[in-house]
This record gives structure tokens, sequence and C-alpha cells, in this order.
């Protein structure tokens, strides 16, 4: 089984796919979110998301926002977001 991720933006979509497993950074602290969570909505901290998809893992830099969770789908809206691929350690 699956959940179905949105990550936004104001100006753009960074992941919209299906993914097996995420661990989220709030406000009061990580939480992990597999299928079948309970509905809760929580404040996103600045910190990284952690995507575990096809056997496979991606982290993402969130800049702070909100996250609504329930019926196999997590959407999170951010003020920014970064893959941890995407981002440039010289200039970081």
């Amino acid at each position: 089984m699956t959940l179905k991720l949105c990550v936004l933006t104001p100006t753009r979509i960074v992941w919209d796919s299906k993914v097996k497993e995420t661990i989220l950074s709030t406000n009061s602290g990580q939480i992990g979110i597999l299928p079948n969570h309970m509905p809760i909505t929580t404040v996103v901290d600045i910190g990284i998301l952690r995507i575990r998809y096809n056997d496979q893992c991606l982290t993402m830099a969130l800049m702070g926002g909100f996250s609504r969770i329930g019926n196999n789908e997590i959407t999170i809206l951010v003020n920014d977001a970064e893959k941890g691929s995407d981002i440039d350690l010289q200039e970081a």
C-alpha cells in the first residue's frame, strides 16, 4: 500500500507521486507517516523531509508551512522546498 505525497510551494510543485513512507519535521518533533495514518493537520517546521519510494530514499529541505494527512494522502504546503540532490553544497 502507498501514500500520495504532494509538496507545494507558492510557485511550484516540488513532488507529486506515490510513496511508501515519509518522516516529517513538525513543530512538536518528527512524525513518521505510513499508509492508513490517522488524519491530522500540523505545522511543518524548518527541517528535512525523508521520503521512501520504490525502495529508494530521498531527502528534501522544507522551509516551514503546513501539512494535511488523511485518506492515504499527504499534502505539504511550504514557503520553499529543495530536493537534497538539487542543493549545491558549495553555495549552501
